[in-house]
């Protein structure tokens, strides 16, 4: 499993009606996308949450580097970089991934935490840990999924679950879930990812 994320941020009188517009008119595109595990189509608005932005950031879980790469070289992300000029493209490299005790609900929100992973960690502990925090996450009631993943470039711990409403406090940015579209999400392996 790979991750990967990029954030498009917009003036705060920005219409968000416009991102939701988008996504209702195109997350078709994805809902049968080769490769892809999990797209979770997010958005954050100011003053919403804590929100101090106004943000569109989906975030992918994807099965294969195929299907992440015919994404990034082709004409779905080229929309995007046409509308939006081109973002920076994070990439996690998968620690874990769950599925959750409401698997099948509706999802309406997401947290995503990114911690720095210190100089000194063991990253054997480190990932062990995640594992099981992804279990935990996952075994909490309301959550449909749950991953975690590392940047071994930045050495950065990202830790990903959605949900059917509006978390217990959860440390982490808080994003409304506008569509998920799932085509391979069965096929994500489960557990720890080596």
């Amino acid at each position: 499993m790979h991750a990967m994320q990029y954030e498009v941020t917009f003036p705060a009188d920005y219409d968000m009606g416009i991102i939701r517009e988008r996504v209702a008119t195109r997350h078709a595109f994805t809902d049968t996308f080769a490769g892809l595990g999990v797209k979770a189509y997010l958005m954050r608005e100011k003053g919403v949450d804590s929100s101090p932005v106004n943000a569109y950031a989906p975030l992918y879980l994807w099965r294969t580097p195929e299907g992440m790469n015919t994404f990034l070289w082709g004409p779905a992300f080229q929309g995007l970089v046409a509308d939006f000029g081109r973002p920076v493209v994070q990439h996690w490299a998968g620690v874990a991934y769950e599925e959750g005790a409401t698997a099948t609900g509706a999802a309406r929100t997401a947290v995503r935490r990114r911690m720095p992973v210190e100089a000194g960690a063991e990253l054997p502990e480190l990932t062990a840990e995640s594992v099981q925090e992804v279990a935990r996450l996952a075994s909490t009631d309301g959550v449909l999924f749950a991953a975690a993943a590392v940047d071994p470039r930045t050495w950065e711990l990202l830790t990903f679950s959605v949900w059917d409403d509006t978390p217990p406090k959860t440390p982490g940015d808080i994003y409304q879930v506008l569509h998920v579209s799932q085509p391979e999400r069965e096929r994500l392996q489960r557990g720890r990812q080596w």
